[in-house]
């Protein structure tokens, strides 16, 4: 299994340490200062506080980190930042270390409503921003409604323009427009990043609907007590994020000046001429809603760090819990020399590794694209399939790592003094907000599908389908061109590659490449009947909607393996390089285990093969015990956020 050996001889200490400065990035110090910030049991949830209470303190804490400074790197220098945006995703990530309700107030304060006044509005909204920073403004994101989620172009909340006063008049037309499960709105939020259809005339003309828009409306007075024409209520007890006031807002013709339009993209005349840079309606629509991916990536990114704390706290207790005598020994054995204990965590171990390094990626392309004077429109959709692929696929392992960790803990772990179950209810709203995982995942696939093809956005299911059935070419899998060290490696893979060693990391790329490949040709060939007169286009879509997942589980699988492989690249040749050699082996075997049936059906494995995978799973298992505490350390996780009643080694 093994190309050479790790080096016992270099302290785990220093493996733990070298392998975090691979993990942490081009952000290491802003880490670095969040750990030190956050080494105190005080920023950990407390369960024993009532709702209310609980409310009070996450905003108590939310203060703290405005004091700091941790929001500015979101705003650039002109709205009163620093202007870093890898920074400031990356400080809202080391959150999911503490408190994931914290990391949620602090997204949706500084993230999504400051994203939008930032991100959407122009220079007579940026006076907003140093308040919206230093919490003298608090606010919420008021997207989704009781009626719809996912399909925000469908929001049924209107905003008529009225000329002869120039005010938008901001209206929930029916039940269903109810802004719903809006974060701060319950109680803490005075003002809303309201998105609503936009309706307005020029002189002479009839009404139109513009489509949908950002609006600032104020909801509250400084007392608290709702404005005239808004209703607010609370959302109350959730199945997690206690310390989350989400709630609903209902708008009874409230009226709010011409300026209250985030006109980035798109502005309203006084006398209600309609004007934006951007003619195409759906264009428009996509690249605002561009803008506003950072919450998305920021989901993903404390995602993963709650799936870290978790998978940590459930080594090392298995690390230190004893259970069934050795006959070789006649001590207990510890539960983490079990090998199905092993099986269970370490691979979920080895895969958030891999979303990590993926994750890292992600920000500093998101990082780059936002800090650009220059808008690169391919660039931007690349980057919004990527934010919406790592996002979905982080939150899925997440959920599945966090809810294993806790059973591996048993009854320990149901304890809310020992975090797990705490941290499982609180994450497991991460899999639908942001974006809904199966609807994200649809997107990614999509995207492969059309080779983002300017003609798909806005399609609905019918013309997506006859899209994909009218393109001539065929739609093959695009590598990533730019990793030179991955075309290097698919180059010197064996030929025959079902003869050549898997632990070859060329041999690895191409089994996760053709699976995606083969999944994202055949996607498309079902598409094709969809243009066959006696066939209905939705049910083709809706009939392939399994394969199209599918598609978009397989691409992010495969690129958290080239991310793994950059990652290696980078480093020197060191016994740190080693152990993640084999971290990366046990990410690409498990994942092919995972899939067993598939590639058995389609042959891309002999039986013989199979076998090898399942044996390699368990003899990784077996390498990587000895070094299973190094591992969780290299996360960096101050040992205060780590505290349990429960012994960790």
């Amino acid at each position: 299994m093994t190309d050479s050996a790790i080096d016992d001889t270099v302290t785990d200490s220093d493996l733990a340490a070298a392998l975090r400065a691979v993990l942490d990035g081009r952000w290491g110090s802003v880490r670095d200062q969040a750990r030190d910030e956050l080494a105190d049991s005080s920023w950990l949830p407390d369960p024993s506080l009532t709702m209310q209470e609980a409310r009070d303190r996450v905003l108590g804490q939310l203060q703290v980190l405005a004091k700091a400074g941790v929001p500015k790197p979101g705003f650039t220098p002109q709205q009163g930042g620093t202007g870093d945006v890898g920074a400031s995703i990356t400080a809202i990530e080391m959150l999911g270390y503490a408190d994931l309700s914290l990391m949620v107030k602090a997204g949706v304060q500084w993230g999504l409503f400051g994203g939008a006044v930032a991100g959407l509005g122009t220079e007579r909204h940026f006076g907003l921003v140093p308040g919206l920073i230093d919490l003298s403004v608090l606010g919420c994101f008021a997207m989704t409604e009781t009626g719809h989620g996912s399909n925000v172009q469908q929001l049924e909340t209107t905003a008529h323009y009225d000329a002869a006063t120039e005010e938008f008049v901001i209206h929930s037309p029916t039940p269903s427009s109810r802004k719903d499960y809006i974060g701060g709105a319950a109680e803490h939020a005075r003002v809303a990043a309201v998105f609503a259809q936009l309706i307005t005339a020029a002189p002479g003309a009839e009404p139109e609907d513009r489509g949908v828009h950002c609006f600032v409306v104020p909801i509250r007075d400084d007392a608290g007590a709702d404005l005239p024409g808004v209703t607010t209520s609370d959302c109350g007890y959730k199945g997690g994020l206690r310390s989350v006031d989400n709630g609903r807002i209902m708008f009874d013709q409230v009226r709010v000046p011409r300026t209250a339009l985030l006109n980035r993209y798109a502005d309203v005349e006084p006398d209600g001429t309609y004007v934006s840079p951007i003619e195409n309606d759906n264009k428009r629509f996509f690249t605002m809603l561009g803008t506003l991916i950072r919450g998305r990536v920021a989901v993903g990114a404390a995602s993963g760090a709650a799936s870290r704390k978790a998978l940590t706290i459930a080594i090392r207790y298995g690390l230190g819990r004893r259970q069934f005598e050795d006959p070789s020994t006649g001590d207990e054995s510890l539960l983490l020399d079990y090998r199905m204990h092993q099986r269970r965590l370490l691979p979920l171990l080895a895969r958030s590794y891999a979303f990590a390094l993926r994750q890292n990626e992600v920000v500093a392309e998101l990082h780059e694209v936002q800090s650009s004077t220059e808008v690169d429109q391919v660039r931007q959709r690349q980057l919004e399939a990527e934010a919406a692929s790592n996002k979905a696929a982080a939150t899925w392992h997440s959920a599945d790592a966090i809810q294993t960790a806790r059973e591996c803990c048993g009854g320990a772990g149901y304890l809310a003094a020992n975090q797990l179950s705490t941290i499982r209810d609180d994450h497991d709203v991460f899999t639908t907000f942001e974006g809904d995982n199966l609807v994200l995942t649809q997107l990614v696939a999509k995207e492969q599908l059309t080779a983002f093809a300017e003609e798909m956005h806005g399609l609905n299911a019918a013309g997506w389908a006859r899209f994909v059935a009218d393109t001539a070419r065929s739609t093959f899998l695009e590598k990533s061109a730019a990793r030179q060290i991955v075309q290097t490696l698919l180059d010197d893979s064996d030929e025959n590659f079902e003869e050549s060693e898997l632990t070859k990391r060329g041999v690895q790329l191409r089994m996760l490449g053709e699976r995606e490949d083969h999944l994202l040709r055949s996607a498309a060939q079902r598409m094709r009947r969809a243009n066959e007169p006696d066939e209905d286009a939705f049910e083709v879509f809706n009939n392939a909607q399994d394969h199209i997942i599918a598609v978009g589980e397989a691409h992010a699988e495969r690129v958290a393996l080239e991310a793994f492989v950059d990652a290696l690249h980078g480093m020197e040749e060191a016994p740190a390089k080693d152990l993640l050699r084999r971290v990366c082996d046990l990410y690409v075997y498990a994942t092919l285990e995972k899939h067993l049936s598939w590639y058995l059906s389609y042959r891309m494995v002999s039986v013989e093969r199979a076998k090898a995978i399942r044996r390699g799973v368990n003899e990784l298992c077996a390498e990587l015990r000895p070094h299973a505490r190094t591992l969780v350390d290299a996360f960096g996780i101050p040992e205060e956020l780590l505290a349990t009643e429960m012994p960790l080694s």
